[in-house]
């Protein structure tokens, strides 16, 4: 790897490779003697912005710990574009699936460049050493995440925020049409976590399939186009979030009372816990009518009858 490569001016993203397919069938994953998926099935859909959603060990991160290949089945397989990744080798997967972990722990004294350069690992051989492409797919990572001039910092000096774009550029120098991210918000103020949804949701637009594991639920339902709901390691539901997320979903995964309204800026689902404080205020009811939101409800029984 060399050391603070020159980066020339950003060029068009070069076109990735397809991606057809990621799923998993049958998995049964866990660490030690403990299980924590058993006989979980799914399609990831190409091309889509998948989000997997579920309380605190359901298996989220387990799940794409597989996907990735970080974690090795106990039985059932991982397939991409139906071939088992176990079969497959190192670098080929690596060119193929970029995965950003949560929280990563961060090499001292390493420039951004640096850092993002590490991506090209899987390109470079005994008889493929760093070369001028090299150096564009560097620039184009880096530009993609608007750090070009950050380059020649020290990833220790740098924000949160600006923490976790050089490491999603590192994972973008793969030039992988597949990108897992592990709570890529972690850690993040809410500016910052808007900030790198935002440039997921461009990554998407531009035709990479994400896969990511997120904890907020209004997050999920504002960027995913598919999501997936899981507890005890299992899948619940899934869909794109309009239909899923509803008022039973919420009990049933996170045992939540919430109403589920719609988002006034982007038309999504927006979740608001209820208040079940003996004393809580209320609704300020002097509000005219058209100024409260209105929630979605779910059809009574008589309704779901009649239908």
């Amino acid at each position: 790897m060399p050391h603070s490569p020159v980066l020339p001016p950003a060029s068009p993203s070069t076109s990735l490779p397809a991606a057809r397919g990621l799923a998993v069938t049958e998995l049964e994953l866990g660490y030690g003697p403990h299980t924590i998926v058993q006989g979980l099935s799914l399609d990831v859909p190409p091309e889509g912005f998948t989000v997997i959603i579920g309380p605190n060990g359901c298996g989220k991160s387990t799940l794409l710990r597989a996907l990735s290949r970080m974690l090795k089945p106990r039985s059932g397989a991982v397939t991409l574009d139906g071939a088992d990744l176990a079969g497959q080798r190192t670098k080929q997967v690596a060119r193929r699936i970029s995965t950003l972990a949560q929280a990563p722990a961060t090499p001292t004294a390493i420039t951004v460049a640096d850092l993002v350069a590490r991506g090209r690992n899987p390109y470079q051989s005994i008889l493929r050493q760093w070369s001028a492409a090299d150096d564009e797919a560097v620039s184009r990572a880096l530009a993609e995440v608007e750090m070009t001039e950050h380059a020649e910092r020290l990833v220790e000096e740098l924000s949160g925020g600006q923490r976790q774009r050089a490491w999603l550029a590192m994972a973008l120098a793969q030039e992988t049409p597949i990108l897992l991210l592990d709570e890529p918000t972690t850690y993040l103020d809410i500016s910052h976590q808007v900030d790198v949804l935002d440039l997921c949701s461009r990554l998407h637009a531009g035709g990479r399939t994400l896969v990511a594991v997120l904890h907020d639920l209004n997050l999920a339902a504002r960027y995913a186009t598919h999501i997936v709901a899981m507890r005890g390691g299992e899948i619940v539901a899934q869909g794109p979030p309009d239909e899923l997320i509803t008022p039973a979903l919420l009990r049933q995964v996170f045992d939540l009372e919430a109403l589920v309204i719609e988002d006034p800026e982007t038309g999504r689902p927006l979740i608001v816990p209820r208040d079940t404080r003996p004393h809580a205020s209320r609704l300020d009811t002097s509000l005219p009518d058209a100024s409260r939101p209105t929630p979605r409800r779910e059809p009574l029984a008589a309704e779901q009858e009649s239908a």
